[in-house]
């Protein structure tokens, strides 16, 4: 089943998402080669796809898990977590209508 991973940064979690972001792209890389990620991105803080300084206000991941609990152990070992980027995280089933595949 598909799971949407919410998380918001703390304040002024720029230099500790920049650190810790070779580790965390690297573990979803590794959902995307098992064909388990459907798509992740971070929230900029201001309107715009370049925020700068501004940073980040969170995260995004929707991905493939056979358990809600294999989704929140997942996201609990992020590096982002253990870097302290993340205040908070919080995961929900997701259902995927659009866009539709065919066959």
């Amino acid at each position: 089943m598909l799971y949407a991973i919410f998380a918001t940064d703390v304040a002024d979690s720029l230099p500790k998402r920049m650190a810790a972001r070779p580790a965390h792209l690297e573990r979803l890389q590794r959902l995307q080669e098992q064909g388990r990620l459907l798509l992740a991105g971070p929230t900029p803080a201001i309107d715009s796809p370049a925020p700068g300084e501004a940073g980040f206000s969170g995260s995004l991941v929707v991905a493939d898990f056979p358990s809600l609990a294999e989704a929140q152990t997942w996201a609990d070992a992020d590096p982002y977590v253990a870097a302290g980027v993340y205040q908070t995280v919080e995961i929900r089933p997701f259902l995927k209508v659009f866009p539709q595949q065919d066959g």
